[in-house]
């Protein structure tokens, strides 16, 4: 591995294949630890929507599409390098 290239793309490459890969990795975390007023056992207030979350936990969710779609995009990386 000493021809490893960590930047096999041209930075707008880079920023598309982080970028999709960060919207694919939010979809996919986005229904974790979602309960809605029901399955909390609270109260619906007046007008909300029975189905909206109690809590959804946004800036977490947010950091951990990052840390994921980092993941992702390293994986790519190390795939662009044994592929050629």
């Amino acid at each position: 591995m000493s021809d490893f290239n960590f930047a096999p793309f041209t930075l707008p490459m880079a920023l598309a294949i982080f970028f999709t890969a960060w919207w694919v990795c939010l979809f996919a975390v986005l229904p974790f630890g979602v309960r809605n007023h029901q399955e909390a056992r609270e109260d619906l207030p007046e007008g909300a929507d029975p189905g909206a979350p109690v809590a959804p936990l946004l800036l977490k969710k947010a950091l951990a599409t990052t840390l994921l779609a980092f993941a992702v995009y390293a994986i790519v990386v190390v795939m662009a390098n044994v592929m050629g």
